[in-house]
């Protein structure tokens, strides 16, 4: 789903993926990043610690983007 909103609004995608261990450390929590996994567009988070739906990523997309909300 991410990668194919990321074509449709040619945005820069990028995955960080650790060890869950790795997510629990005083050097990650010091970077005052989400909970994993987690979903953030530009500075906001979207949502940590859950799925999100597509409907509501787009959503904030587009928000992120000053556009209206795609109809499709």
């Amino acid at each position: 789903m991410i990668p194919r909103l990321g074509k449709k609004y040619d945005l820069e995608i990028e995955t960080i993926a650790k060890p869950k261990e790795e997510y629990m450390t005083d050097e990650y929590f010091e970077l005052d990043l989400p909970v994993a996994p987690a979903v953030m567009v530009g500075d906001e988070i979207v949502v940590e610690g859950a799925d999100v739906s597509e409907k509501l990523l787009e959503k904030v997309i587009c928000r992120h983007l000053d556009q209206p909300e795609s109809k499709s």
